[in-house]
């Protein structure tokens, strides 16, 4: 006899999804996490970095329509938005673990440790579990050079008091690139140091240039092809080194290098499960080697984007695989990711790259939206979007820039995984004027047979 029917280790997307519907089905249930309850992306992670894009969002639509009906777009008071942020964000340390309590779930405040297939350590005591999940997640990764200790990662940047006068960030990848938008919106000076030779370099390079462009037109110096080899303190701030002989001095430094797994330390040595910092490895239903432990969300050794919708789906597999509504391995449908820049960067399928690369199965589709709906799009000139449709003529894949791109590439998301075809699209009405009509009629034509 089990203490519980199933335990997780952690309490992010990546747990507690699978966490209520085990419990709806009458199963015993505990979370446990040593850090705040709710996990990364709620404390601080996606929630916040998106509350903080809020302002600046609106700001950069009004600064569209200067020299048209606005005399001045506004400033952004960083110091009172953090209060807001800290005020909102802050009470789901507390109301996580009451919502869990109300639901009937327990919640232990400690980071748990395997010590067998069923036997988990949890501060001075032990508890057993029919099925273990293992959500433990990711962190910063943190670069191994002289002067390490001045490195500061998204989770301190997300809680800064005030915004660093110029903010020298390391790699050029989704967090710094998000971070830095803000930034030079609000004026300030930023630099990259990126090891690859461009930035954001799982997205279209086309729309990464244009971004890039942007992004140096408002102040930023982006440095490609260098290794940081060192950083030091000095009198006024800080000077990051790189290997070329690069030296470029700042008050705030960025290391936006990666993440890396937490898997360390949880006893997976010990039972024989094999894991890096690049995940816990698992099979086609997400069990590791020893069949009831189970991993779920980031920590998982994947492929597939490390998203908080990706962890929320295999949390809900992993809850359907425990109790017998299916058997079948994971099939994860087309992902949707967004870069949350200004404006922003999507992708959900098949990539421009792949597309290209295959001329005899997919067929590329650019469209310079922006340009073309002046009227609709709130000014937005240079919005882009790249559609490619397979042989059959369903949408493959997408990609888009543009401020509403997160709202676009949803849509589309639904297009490809329903493989809607143009016929399907004109059965169905939608409100008009309205961007996502633009979109549609666009799709029709290019779904077309005759295409």
């Amino acid at each position: 006899m089990f203490d519980f029917d199933v335990a997780y280790l952690g309490s992010g997307h990546s747990c507690w999804h699978g966490a209520l519907t085990l419990k709806a089905a009458g199963k015993k249930v505990v979370l446990m996490d040593h850090d705040l309850p709710g996990g990364t992306c709620t404390n601080y992670g996606c929630d916040a970095k998106i509350l903080l894009d809020g302002p600046f969002e609106f700001l950069e639509g009004l600064q569209r329509y200067e020299n048209v009906c606005v005399d001045h777009a506004g400033t952004i008071d960083w110091k009172k938005l953090m209060a807001y942020k800290k005020q909102q964000l802050g009470q789901f340390s507390e109301a996580i673990p009451a919502l869990l309590k109300r639901f009937g779930i327990d919640f232990i405040r400690e980071r748990g440790k395997l010590i067998d297939a069923h036997t988990i350590q949890v501060g001075d005591k032990t508890i057993t579990a029919e099925n273990i999940v293992l959500g433990v997640g990711q962190r910063n990764a943190r670069l191994n050079v002289p002067g390490q200790e001045y490195l500061h990662g998204s989770r301190e940047f997300l809680d800064i008091e005030e915004m660093p006068e110029h903010l020298i960030c390391i790699g050029a990848g989704i967090i710094s690139m998000e971070f830095a938008s803000m930034a030079l919106t609000l004026g300030k000076k930023v630099t990259f140091f990126e090891f690859m030779p461009r930035a954001l370099t799982a997205y279209p390079e086309k729309y990464v240039s244009k971004l890039v462009a942007k992004m140096s037109a408002q102040g930023a110096d982006f440095h490609f092809n260098e290794a940081v080899c060192g950083v030091e303190k000095t009198e006024n701030g800080y000077k990051v080194m790189a290997k070329s002989g690069l030296c470029v001095e700042g008050d705030y430094v960025l290391d936006a290098t990666g993440r890396v797994v937490n898997y360390e330390d949880l006893g997976l040595e010990e039972l024989g499960i094999p894991a890096s910092r690049r995940g816990i490895e698992v099979d086609d239903h997400l069990r590791t080697c020893v069949q009831n432990i189970y991993v779920s969300g980031d920590a998982i050794d994947k492929k597939i984007p490390r998203l908080t919708p990706t962890a929320e789906f295999e949390s809900n597999y992993i809850a359907s695989q425990i109790l017998g509504v299916s058997d079948a391995p994971i099939c994860y449908p087309a992902v949707p990711n967004l870069v949350f820049t200004l404006p922003r960067i999507a992708q959900v399928g098949v990539t421009v790259d792949e597309a290209e690369k295959c001329p005899d199965v997919y067929r590329v589709v650019s469209v310079p939206y922006g340009s073309k709906n002046e009227w609709i799009d709130n000014r937005e000139l240079d919005i882009d979007m790249t559609f490619i449709i397979d042989k059959d003529g369903h949408l493959a894949g997408a990609a888009i820039y543009g401020s509403e791109a997160g709202t676009w590439i949803d849509f589309l998301t639904l297009v490809i995984n329903q493989k809607l075809t143009g016929a399907n699209l004109r059965n169905m009405i939608f409100a008009f004027p309205t961007q996502t009509y633009m979109i549609v009629s666009t799709l029709c034509t290019l779904l077309s047979p005759a295409n």
